[in-house]
């Protein structure tokens, strides 16, 4: 059985902000969610997240997530202090429960390195340690003649000798729970800061005769915390560097990695090409050989094969089937469906609408509420008057329909199947199939008219 603490009260004064520090996003995500998924994989039977600082808020944060408990903490007096305000929370009922502690300021351990973790504790404790070639400000982990842990000393603690030790303790650690409780319960404060470490459990441990082992992150970016705005840019930069790494390695082309941003989920197909600039977010899947061209924007956003996205596009919860053609300069807002082959150019809104096969707007139109069949040419400057200041009128465009340009069609409205419209044309009743509609005032030359001239 499996508890998982999470310690998220502290104020991060560094941080500047009245945000509290968990809440700071990592690629589009709190950094507290990032832990609290990874930590969802592990599959726990209690999620305890400790809070303090902007209590309120953090747990509004974690609204509608369930599996989600709460400790407040107030005021903090240490690592030691917060995991016994969760104690009360942790299930020990079990002869193998056994905690595991996270924080929630840093955000990318990866659950591999939590399983290793967890098997090093086996039926005592394990911590999980690195190897630093500077190790000032961490606690250190101190070992016997025979490579056994044997405490863990803050850096402000620590001998002259014990300074010297580079391998250094992450914070993170697993315990039986049972006995977890009862280290807490005799954690002292005779420290330089006065505080409550829970790195102290680690030496009762060892003086209760409790093995202490350990693990290591495959990776030092997943240790790394966030205690300022630099630190912030700089994980946030490391991250999406991993990710391009994990792209490039499953067969995307990314034009630079230095400039691609992920802040969700990116599921490719063969041969996609991802050009500089463009940003990720939510759930995009892009199927084989897509085309995304310079610093587009696309959110929760499907492509089928072929599709090409040109540049300063921005496609937001929407969806374009093979061999699509979209921008540049193009905007799909939600509820956009293209389907095979459909053209969308530059300064062409999409909204709630689904266009057919082969139907192409290439430029400057707007279409809002609107079902247009196949092979539809949408002329420039045409619009959909969906919305009457109060409710939203559909339009029906029928297959195979030419909509001449500058035309305004005044829902609701249906064009008929293979129906043309004039350009100029402002279409307030249906259109008939197959025949020609147009609204246009008769044109007139007034021959008395002179241009008015300025005087000298």
């Amino acid at each position: 059985m499996l508890n998982i603490v999470i310690l998220a009260a502290g104020m991060g004064k560094r941080m500047r902000s009245d945000l509290p520090k968990v809440l700071h996003t990592l690629a589009g995500k709190p950094m507290l969610q990032h832990v609290l998924d990874t930590a969802r994989q592990l599959d726990p039977a209690r999620i305890v997240v400790v809070v303090g600082h902007g209590a309120e808020r953090v747990q509004a944060a974690c609204a509608g997530q369930a599996d989600v408990r709460f400790a407040l903490q107030q005021p903090q007096h240490g690592t030691g202090h917060a995991v016994m305000q969760a104690a009360p929370l942790l299930l020990d009922d079990a002869a193998d429960s056994v905690t595991l502690v996270l924080y929630g300021d840093v955000p990318l351990v990866q659950p591999d390195t939590l399983r290793r973790l967890l098997a090093a504790a086996g039926d005592g404790m394990a911590v999980l340690t690195e190897h630093l070639d500077d190790p000032t400000g961490y606690g250190r982990i101190v070992r016997d003649g025979e490579g056994r842990i044997r405490a863990i000393v803050e850096h402000k603690d620590a001998a002259p000798e014990q300074l010297a030790i580079n391998e250094v303790n992450t914070g993170i650690l697993a315990a039986p729970t049972a006995r977890l409780k009862q280290w807490l319960a005799r954690i002292g404060n005779d420290n330089a800061q006065q505080e409550y470490y829970l790195t102290d459990a680690v030496g009762l441990a060892v003086a209760d005769g409790v093995a202490v082992g350990a693990a290591n992150p495959d990776a030092s970016w997943e240790t790394l915390g966030v205690n300022s705005r630099v630190q912030q840019a700089e994980l946030e930069r490391v991250w999406q560097r991993e990710q391009a790494r994990r792209l490039l390695e499953a067969g995307v082309t990314l034009a630079d990695p230095a400039r691609f941003d992920l802040r969700g989920t990116l599921a490719c197909g063969r041969d996609v090409y991802i050009d500089v600039g463009c940003v990720f977010e939510g759930r995009v899947e892009l199927a084989d050989g897509v085309h995304v061209g310079p610093h587009c924007v696309l959110r929760d956003v499907s492509l089928g094969a072929g599709a090409r996205v040109e540049a300063y596009s921005h496609l937001d919860q929407a969806q374009a089937g093979e061999q699509a053609r979209i921008g540049p300069y193009a905007r799909l807002r939600p509820g956009a469906q293209l389907g095979a082959r459909s053209h969308i150019g530059n300064f062409v809104e999409i909204k709630n609408s689904r266009l057919g096969e082969d139907s192409k707007a290439n430029h400057l139109a707007y279409v809002g509420d609107a079902d247009v069949g196949a092979r539809v040419n949408i002329g420039a400057g045409t619009i959909t008057c969906n919305y009457d200041g109060v409710n939203k009128h559909r339009t029906v465009i029928e297959d195979d329909a030419f909509i001449g340009s500058d035309t305004q069609l005044v829902a609701p409205v249906r064009v008929g199947r293979g129906a043309t419209l004039g350009a100029g044309t402002t279409l307030t009743s249906d259109a008939p199939a197959e025949r020609l509609t147009l609204s246009r005032a008769r044109q007139a030359t007034v021959e008395s008219w002179r241009r008015p001239a300025k005087k000298s």
